[in-house]
């Protein structure tokens, strides 16, 4: 149960725009947009963070929620481990890739262009940071300096969002449970506190 209550959506009546486009996009109106609302300019600011960081077009959105998958595992946050797995299976990535998130490196389902992202994800989530030159030589093989900058947004934004989240205990949305019970908890994904 969140340690801070989520205002009503019927509270929030302005914001239905930005509701109505993570339905379309995500499927689903994360728990943290309500509790954001909370704080003037606070959900406008990380929409508009997110949409940048994510939503570029320098690198795929199913890429962005792979990396902010791995970044948030990395960073033990299992509520953006669900999000961002329902999110890629709303995307159409398949099931069985995201199941294997956690063996990036030895799965043929991953390319190596993906593993790279995936490894500085990897690093970047853990606390301390553990990302190295060794890590962005590898992105360089097969992204440019904008692409790699967009991939670490993307871990930087996760990195709020890890933080917001775990101290909030906010509460998973069923359908996010539900992609993540499917496919994350046969790999080791719990709920949490996030019940």
């Amino acid at each position: 149960m969140s340690r801070i209550a989520p205002l009503p959506r019927g509270e929030l009546h302005v914001h239905e725009p930005i509701f109505g486009a993570y339905e379309q996009i995500m499927g689903l109106v994360p728990n943290t947009v309500f509790t954001m609302a909370r704080v003037p300019g606070l959900m406008e600011g990380y929409v508009g963070l997110a949409h940048a960081a994510a939503m570029n077009g320098l690198i795929s959105e199913e890429l962005a929620q792979m990396v902010g998958n791995v970044a948030s595992a990395a960073a033990g946050c299992r509520y953006c481990q669900a999000h961002t797995a329902a999110h890629a299976d709303h995307l159409g990535v398949d099931s069985a890739k995201l199941a294997e998130l956690w063996s990036f490196e030895t799965s043929e389902r991953f390319t190596d262009a993906e593993r790279a992202a995936l490894r500085l994800a990897l690093h970047a989530g853990q606390s301390p940071n553990a990302a190295t030159d060794a890590d962005f030589a590898e992105c360089r093989r097969f992204y440019s300096d904008d692409q790699i900058t967009a991939i670490v947004a993307v871990c930087a934004l996760f990195g709020f969002l890890n933080r917001f989240n775990d101290t909030m205990a906010t509460t998973l949305e069923p359908r996010a449970r539900d992609v993540a019970d499917q496919v994350l908890a046969p790999q080791g994904w719990s709920i949490g506190i996030h019940e």
